[in-house]
């Protein structure tokens, strides 16, 4: 089950219906889908993924998913998921642009990791980053992030994936 998590100024909680059309509306910012999968989806897309999120990820229990607030206001989403691509747990966060520049992402990717190494107890935790993310990739390795390889990824882009070991 998904924990509620908090920090300084966010509070990481698990999904509620009623949030939909917040993160449709996060999900759809381009400014942030860019950086997410692979990049803007339709808007169809995103509410079957927010349907997803309750159907199999909440019911089944795979793994921790997050509406991520301040002060009330879903700002972000973040997620700490087994992954193939890095064969190991990675974080994924995102936060809309009006919650950027103030510190915010480093405080939520620290409670990212706070989780992985206390209740889930994993040695490491990994990050992939498109390698033009140059704002999350600065983020990543002044917590301790350390790039281990890359990912060529079959349109030409290249991912980054960062590890942080405990």
């Amino acid at each position: 089950m998904t924990p509620t998590l908090r920090t300084e100024r966010l509070l990481l909680e698990p999904y509620a219906p009623e949030d939909e059309e917040d993160f449709v509306a996060l999900f759809q910012d381009t400014d942030v889908s860019r950086w997410m999968g692979d990049g803007p989806s339709t808007e169809a897309e995103d509410r079957a993924l927010f349907g997803r999120v309750f159907t199999k990820v909440y019911a089944q229990d795979l793994f921790a998913v997050w509406a991520v607030r301040r002060d009330g206001e879903l700002v972000g989403h973040a997620e700490i998921k087994r992954t193939e691509a890095v064969d190991g747990h990675e974080i994924i966060y995102a936060l809309a642009p009006a919650a950027w520049g103030i510190g915010l992402g480093t405080e939520l990717a620290r409670a990212l990791l706070d989780h992985g190494f206390g209740p889930l107890g994993l040695s490491e935790v990994h990050a992939t980053v498109a390698a033009e993310n140059t704002a999350s990739l600065t983020l990543l390795e002044r917590i301790g992030f350390e790039h281990t390889r890359d990912i060529e990824e079959d349109d030409g882009s290249t991912t980054r994936v960062l590890t942080r070991r405990r």
